[in-house]
């Protein structure tokens, strides 16, 4: 039994290093190939300036803010309603339509991404040019209404996992003192469950940076800097899709690789927060 046991030690270990050895390959990799744009004066303007080859600007900064904008929007609209799902599952009815409603957002975890933008195209962008009449239809919004509901899932199944995990000791201690539902959750649950509520946020805005298809395919694309949710916006993901489609040899290919190493920083940084807040007791 104990030889069983140091065997599995070192294979769980063996296979820890190399999933953290892959991850800082990859991150290399992108290092070693932007080299060219890291050692040139041109690194700061690249982070600053807008994208305009023609001009000979290649500044990532509309691409940075477009990413910024469309998963904040998409965050505020999922959070409020994931919120309410959970509470919903874990809460109000925890029974038949609670396992109902968690069993359906399970499912939509397996939904491929390329099927919200096809809903978003040709169901979801149209109702928003018809109802706003402004553009194309293809903006933050509506790339961020079909981000949230991609997210949402991750969201309600953490915050669900964060609910569950409160003692059942403290909750009856509630019902003991006459306690209601909204007292319940307000005094107990999310005050034990903050942990898990944040990261979840964290991690469904990783995931939201992170996409490309449904803002490729909604977004529209355009490299300005935007004003309002209804403008169009490129996201750093749909503009590497969109350049290395093209292009594999000049300097808008390896400012590819800054975007990378952006996405990458800023997507990490968001894990690690979240797993050193899931570690932590109570």
């Amino acid at each position: 039994m104990r030889c069983k046991d140091t065997i599995a030690g070192f294979v769980f270990s063996g296979a820890s290093v190399f999933s953290a050895a892959v991850t800082l390959a990859v991150l290399g990799f992108m290092i070693v190939l932007s080299l060219p744009v890291l050692k040139s004066a041109v690194f700061f303007d690249v982070l600053t300036a807008p994208w305009s080859p023609d001009h000979g600007q290649f500044g990532i900064l509309p691409m940075i803010v477009g990413t910024l904008y469309i998963s904040l929007v998409s965050l505020l609209i999922s959070f409020p309603l994931s919120l309410g799902c959970s509470i919903f599952i874990e809460l109000v009815r925890p029974d038949g339509p609670g396992r109902l409603l968690k069993k359906i957002v399970q499912l939509m975890t397996a939904i491929p991404t390329v099927v919200y933008g096809f809903v978003g195209v040709f169901l979801l962008v149209p109702i928003i040019r018809e109802w706003f009449v402004y553009g194309s239809g293809m903006c933050i919004l509506s790339a961020s209404l079909m981000l949230a509901l991609l997210i949402a899932p991750t969201m309600i199944l953490l915050f669900s996992q964060s609910f569950a995990r409160v003692p059942q000791s403290y909750l009856n201690a509630v019902d003991a003192l006459g306690g209601n539902m909204v007292q319940k959750l307000w005094y107990v649950i999310l005050p034990n469950a903050w942990r898990g509520i944040l990261t979840g946020i964290i991690l469904a805005f990783g995931r939201a940076m992170g996409d490309t298809l449904i803002a490729l395919m909604i977004s529209g694309n355009c490299v300005a800097l935007p004003s309002s949710v209804l403008d169009s916006a490129r996201t750093l993901t749909a503009h590497i899709a969109l350049i290395i489609a093209a292009d594999f040899d000049s300097i808008e290919f390896k400012i590819l690789f800054i975007c990378g190493i952006t996405l990458y920083l800023m997507t990490s940084c968001g894990i690690i927060l979240a797993r050193s807040l899931d570690r932590k007791p109570g």
